[in-house]
């Protein structure tokens, strides 16, 4: 037959073929299902078919990738990504941050230690997770399966921040229930009545209103960890609907949470701006952000502002948790990661600046409201000090004790200050300083429900703006929460072939029922807890092996091969440099920091003091010291384990069916290389489960299977079951790198 432009079409007998399938898959029984849709075909294609070869690999391959679930857009996909890295830590950890830290100076640490960490970590996770299509468990099998426990420990740590994440998005619903109110319910103290009298809460009266309703009617909260004190029943209700929500979320996978993402990644954005734009019209936000960008440059120079820049860059893009290799696995072969990971990782820093400027200038309102406050009060100490331990003459003629401005309240301080110096700390003035006030650094739960709440009260229409609030907090929440599950889900489906929606419905039951030890009464300590020790040192090891896999272990060069044929372009130089010596050598200074920090400062947290209406540290209990090493031991254990285990040949890398591989066209599928003849021994063949630089050459196109008795080695191929090629006419395929392989 003449030659095709094409392909070159052969005639060929139908009863070799026929005989040569029949040979190949004997075994097919003994094997899995992926196995079955995958064929070897040796020698020449059937005339009767008609197809050329070239066409029918490109429907196969079209068909490997249906079968696998797929973004509905790019857009849905980046939404999804920077919903996982944009959460509540932007909003109440950064700020805090940028204000212990120095203000604005701190932003260059940061930004510095985003190109060189952040960056090169967050393309690495993208790229791997859409080479190679599978999670984290598949992911780090294949590419090391001696450190294939990498994956199972990234599911543990992102089942562990699901538990006590959710908690805090019900803590956010519950406030968000709340605000539908006017005044809002923590507005002010509440009234104590008895038989003779009615007098303020004297547990409100020494801290404040929104204090007193996060610690007293929020969390009920006990005085140690310790005491349990049963559940409460409004957070326990909180916490069923938050699990309902992501469960109903991610039943589809990312099908359902992928139309969720247009709502809860972009609310966030609109919420911010609102805010910021109403934060400009409030008296004293602009000190706020004076505030924010008046630069401490000396306070650079110090070690620990730079570990704690590094920590925060490592969180906020969520590397290791596998939420990342699990979005960007259902991402086409040929999707450009390299843009998408500069993209996502300037959209968390802008989020974050942008979440700081909206922080600050409502701390800036508060803190000019505070001042206002403890200048009338000072101003009534002065007016009864006057004429007894006070000169009125040294009272300057322009002040107005109607109406003293914090300026006027300056200058008769240090008036009387100046004249009385002995006896000034005898009256008990403060010092009513609003930049004393700014200086007030506060994180987390205290920043949202606490300092952030108190503003709000004093927002004109602040019911509304207490409703926005919470919802965004929700929002933020949920988008971190459906990429944690995704690291849970995602993994485990890919590997171990279970039904998705019972596994949804079953991985959020058990972590409801888990997660009412965080709605006790104690609830918030194992909060703290659990925040402190599940996450840092196991996330930190776990994106050091990662690195340390690829870089060294899979290996830079061909890891740029692969790069090179996935995107259609070779990457910077620059990550080559960063993935192989300067990000392992950060994170392991990293990593030392975080333990001799942990040496130095015993594991301690902060307990609500009743008594005193104010927190105070207390050491764990032998019990709690004990679950705080389990849970940095419990996430890290998968690791050691499964390389003791590859190493004793107890799970088989090439038939322990963790880690997989098959090949189809020189691309990687699925192995299913199941052996069901104690005699085979031959390690000699291909299709015995080779890899394919230990393999000899497949063979050749015009091998044709003779007639007769079968041999030895077929009778070989019969006894096992192996990885299955699509072999095309060799003339037929172009040369491809071997990258591909």
């Amino acid at each position: 037959m003449p030659k095709n432009s094409k392909t070159i079409k052969r005639e060929i007998d139908d009863d070799d073929v026929t005989e040569s399938v029949k040979d190949l898959l004997s075994n097919e029984d003994s094997c899995d299902d992926s196995f079955k849709k995958s064929s070897l075909m040796v020698g020449d294609v059937p005339q009767n078919k008609q197809k050329d070869v070239e066409e029918g690999s490109e429907e196969e391959e079209e068909e490997e990738e249906e079968e696998r679930p797929a973004w509905g857009s790019k857009l849905q996909y980046i939404l999804a990504q920077v919903g996982f890295s944009v959460g509540l830590g932007n909003v109440w950890r950064f700020p805090y941050l940028c204000q212990k830290n120095g203000g604005g100076a701190y932003l260059v640490p940061y930004l510095i230690l985003l190109l060189l960490i952040g960056i090169p970590l967050f393309f690495l996770e993208l790229a791997v997770g859409q080479r190679i299509r599978r999670g984290s468990i598949g992911v780090w099998n294949y590419i090391s399966p001696h450190l294939g426990g990498i994956g199972f420990a990234s599911c543990l740590v992102c089942f562990f921040v699901a538990l006590y994440y959710n908690v805090i998005i019900g803590w956010s619903l519950f406030y968000f229930s709340q605000s539908f109110q006017q005044p809002l319910p923590w507005h002010e103290c509440p009234l104590v009545k008895n038989k003779t009298n009615t007098y303020i809460e004297p547990e409100c009266e020494k801290s404040s209103a929104t204090t007193y309703y996060w610690y007293r009617v929020a969390l009920d909260i006990s005085d140690s960890i310790s005491e349990g004190g049963g559940l409460n029943w409004r957070m326990t209700l909180c916490l069923l609907a938050a699990w309902t929500m992501v469960c109903l979320a991610m039943i589809k996978g990312i099908q359902s949470s992928g139309k969720v993402m247009y709502f809860s990644s972009l609310f966030p954005y609109v919420v911010l701006i609102c805010f910021l734009a109403r934060a400009f019209l409030l008296k004293g936000s602009v000190d706020g952000i004076i505030h924010m960008f008046t630069p401490k440059l000396e306070i650079m120079l110090e070690p620990k502002v730079w570990r704690e820049a590094a920590t925060q860059v490592f969180f906020a893009l969520g590397l290791g948790f596998g939420g990342v290799i699990a979005f960007s696995s259902y991402n086409k072969r040929d999707n450009n990661c390299h843009f998408d990971a500069v993209l996502v990782s300037f959209i968390n820093f802008f989020t974050s600046v942008l979440a700081t400027l909206v922080v600050f200038a409502v701390l800036g309102f508060k803190a000019n409201i505070m001042n206002a406050k403890c200048v009338e009060m000072n101003t009534k100490k002065i007016i009864g000090f006057l004429g007894k331990e006070i000169n009125p003459g040294l009272i300057p003629h322009h002040i107005n004790f109607s109406q003293v401005s914090p300026e006027d309240y300056q200058q008769m301080t240090n008036i009387i200050q100046g004249v009385m110096e002995n006896d000034y700390p005898r009256l008990g003035l403060d010092n009513c300083d609003i930049k004393e006030e700014l200086n007030k650094a506060v994180q987390g739960t205290g920043l949202a429900f606490i300092a952030f709440t108190e503003a709000m009260t004093h927002f004109p229409a602040s019911p509304f703006w207490s409703v926005m609030f919470f919802l965004m907090l929700v929002n933020l929440g949920l988008g971190s929460m459906f990429g944690t599950i995704q690291g849970i889900l995602t993994p485990i489906v890919d590997t171990f072939k279970v039904r998705k929606e019972y596994l949804t419905v079953g991985c959020c039951v058990l972590a409801f029922f888990i997660g009412l030890t965080f709605v006790q009464r104690s609830g918030n300590y194992f909060v703290a807890m659990f925040d402190d020790y599940s996450a840092t040192l196991p996330l930190l090891i776990v994106v050091l092996l990662e690195n340390i896999a690829v870089a060294w272990v899979y290996g830079t060069d061909k890891f740029f091969e692969d790069l090179k044929d996935m995107l259609g372009f070779t990457p910077y130089r620059y990550y080559y440099y960063m993935w192989k010596f300067v990000t392992p050598v950060l994170l392991l200074g990293l990593l030392a920091a975080s333990v001799i920090q942990l040496g130095l400062a015993p594991p301690s947290y902060s307990a609500w003091n009743q008594q005193l209406a104010k927190e105070q540290s207390l050491s764990y209990p032998p019990w709690g010291l004990a679950v705080c090493i389990s849970l940095v031991v419990t996430a890290i254990l998968p690791v050691p384990v499964v390389f003791i285990l590859r190493c004793l040949n107890i799970i088989d890398e090439k038939t322990g069916g963790l880690s997989t591989v098959s090949y189809k066209k020189g691309r990687i599928i699925k192995d299913t290389a199941c052996r069901t003849r104690e005699d085979d021994e031959d390690d000699a063949s291909l299709l015995n489960a080779k890899t394919p630089s230990e393999a000899p050459s497949p063979m050749p196109a015009n091998y044709r299977k003779q007639s007769g008795p079968a041999s030895a080695a077929d009778a070989k191929l019969n006894g096992s079951c192996s990885t299955g090629y699509l072999m095309p006419n060799i003339t037929d395929i172009p040369d491809m790198p071997e990258s591909d392989l």
